[in-house]
């Protein structure tokens, strides 16, 4: 039996900012480890966008991080840590519901306030992004501490 995980380390990256093939590097599924960048990958994936890729502001980014720390109020979960990026987002959290659900409500919820302030619709976020269990308190210490000060 699988103990309940002290948190959830949770990261996602805005629409079109981190593709397949990308040079710096990039994560596939099917394979683990950072897969190495690959300039025609890169380009199929680029043309397929639907919208330009999402870069986020000064104000974008308070807005991001205003509404999970309010989700997580409402939600009565604990946020241990947040920080949003011009193009991704780390949260360190403890929810009593599975980290895909957890993301999926923090990524909708940021969705919805950002096209308010935008007045208009768009697509904000990737499809999915990284949920990672922290089983023991030294790994959620440095979770912490690569959310607040590793960016």
């Amino acid at each position: 039996m699988v103990d309940e995980p002290l948190a959830y380390l949770i990261t996602w990256t805005t629409y079109g900012s981190w593709l397949p093939g990308e040079e710096k590097g990039w994560v596939n599924r099917d394979r683990p480890g950072i897969q190495p960048g690959n300039q025609a990958l890169w380009n199929n994936a680029h043309v397929r966008l639907k919208q330009e890729p999402v870069t986020l502001t000064l104000e974008q980014r308070a807005l991001v991080e205003r509404t999970i720390r309010k989700h997580c109020e409402i939600r009565g979960w604990t946020l241990h840590a947040v920080n949003v990026r011009t193009n991704h987002v780390h949260v360190v959290v403890t929810a009593p519901v599975a980290p895909e659900k957890v993301m999926g409500e923090f990524k909708a919820w940021c969705a919805r306030r950002l096209n308010e302030l935008a007045s208009a619709k768009q697509e904000w976020w990737t499809r999915h992004g990284s949920t990672k269990w922290i089983n023991d308190t030294s790994y959620l210490e440095n979770a912490i501490t690569y959310t607040v000060e590793g960016q």
